[in-house]
């Protein structure tokens, strides 16, 4: 018998991934759970076992594709057959795939031949949210799957829907779509040598997140400086302990605290607005992302449940997953379910610069290096006089829809407060 495997579905809101090695031959036997190609998603690098226990008859893809969820990838001989079998109905499984990632919601859209039109969840969300009509999509899937780039395309491109097909309520306006074409690049080899690399991966991904974020989120920015000169010195004073135990007792991890307490105080910054249904959904939980540049680009993994945590179990649990996630071997649901997001670019030695948030979050803090600094204090005279003190930049994007700049002042004002002094941090944390 022949069996086809398709790219399973990978994780929320992940419809393609791009082949980064196959380590199987035609020909070749394999077992049940064995690895037959490494994928990498927007979120992770993955190893997909085999469904199946047999010979590899076909390999229907070569590294560097880019493959959308349900294609068929490779297909097997199983139960003992010889390679003289049917040629794999590969279009009629991927056909199946594709009607059977339809959701039953008012969004789905019929084609002129009567049935409903081949597409995913996401890209579905992503229609609603680029205001395009998918009955006006030309798909370039198998079997007539419309594809997320088809819909960029179209929203780049050609006509798209009034907020009435879009089920968009007419008191909240609908986000708009790109309509300024993309210039033609010039041919920049007549000018000196060039050299094409491939934007693909990580890279890729974190292009289309921030075209996504900067496109439907109003940006507001509000910066300021915390005096962490006290807890440097706590810092200094435990970080020794902490790895004995095999963490890494960073800056990162005390503004985790602090930024749970904050979200704490002022909830509406762990929400998310849903314009289709006119709601800010508020989150009870506080799953707090940690930007970590990694050598193919910016990834975001996830410490869950932040205020439940204690300074010693974060140092230990951020270490490991910085360590894993520069390793490409983090899940990709430590990837997924953040509800804030801190980039820390102290370490490289950056200054003030203003971050852009990770959609579909309505607040993002991004964290300079602290430095040493004249500053003006009160003394126990009440003189005014200058004193070094380290002092850390700190800019706090908020999406203005649902945040405003008294929001962002006062949540400064809590994250300030319990940085600068490590006993209102330890007094704050619950």
């Amino acid at each position: 018998m022949t069996m086809s495997f398709k790219l399973p579905d990978l994780g929320e809101g992940i419809h393609e991934g791009e082949i980064l090695a196959i380590p199987v031959t035609v020909g070749q036997e394999i077992k049940e759970g064995d690895t037959i190609v490494d994928v990498e998603t927007d979120k992770a690098a993955v190893e997909i076992p085999s469904p199946y226990t047999g010979v590899v008859k076909e390999i229907l893809v070569k590294v560097g594709d880019i493959v959308n969820v349900g294609e068929v990838i490779m297909t097997f001989i199983t139960d003992g057959e010889s390679d003289a079998v049917d040629e794999p109905e590969s279009l009629k499984e991927q056909a199946a795939t594709a009607e059977g990632s339809l959701i039953s919601d008012s969004s789905i859209k019929v084609s002129s031949k009567g049935g409903p039109i081949p597409a995913s969840p996401a890209t579905r969300r992503l229609a609603r949210e680029l205001g395009v009509d998918l009955t006006q999509v030309t798909p370039s899937g198998p079997s007539g799957l419309v594809t997320a780039e088809d819909v960029k395309s179209q929203a780049e491109n050609g006509p798209v829907s009034t907020s009435a097909d879009r089920n968009v309520p007419a008191t909240i306006a609908a986000p708009l779509p790109t309509i300024i074409e993309t210039p033609v690049l010039p041919d920049f080899s007549k000018w000196g040598e060039i050299e094409r690399i491939p934007f693909r991966s990580i890279r890729r991904a974190t292009a289309k997140q921030m075209v996504i974020s900067w496109s439907q989120i109003p940006h507001v920015n509000s910066q300021d400086v915390v005096d962490v000169s006290k807890l440097e010195a706590f810092r200094q004073k435990h970080k020794a302990e902490i790895k004995d135990l095999g963490g890494n007792l960073t800056m990162t991890i005390f503004i985790l605290k602090a930024v749970a307490t904050a979200l704490k105080t002022y909830p509406q910054f762990n929400a998310t607005l849903d314009l289709d249904r006119s709601e800010i959904i508020m989150k009870s939980y506080y799953h707090i992302g940690v930007a970590v540049n990694a050598e193919n680009g910016l990834i975001v993994p996830v410490v869950r449940d932040v205020d439940r945590k204690s300074i010693k179990e974060l140092a230990i649990e951020v270490d490991e997953l910085v360590r894993r996630t520069r390793e490409r071997k983090a899940k990709v649901e430590e990837m997924q379910g953040g509800t804030f997001t801190i980039t820390n670019a102290g370490a490289m030695g950056g200054g003030y610069f203003a971050p852009i948030i990770n959609y579909p979050e309505v607040a993002i803090l991004g964290v300079g290096q602290a430095r040493m600094q004249p500053v003006v204090r009160e003394n126990e005279s009440g003189e005014h006089v200058v004193v070094p003190r380290l002092m850390m930049p700190i800019v706090l994007c908020i999406d203005h829809r649902v945040l405003d700049g008294s929001d962002a002042l006062q949540f400064l004002k809590v994250l300030i407060s319990t940085l600068e002094d490590p006993d209102q941090l330890l007094m704050s944390m619950v």
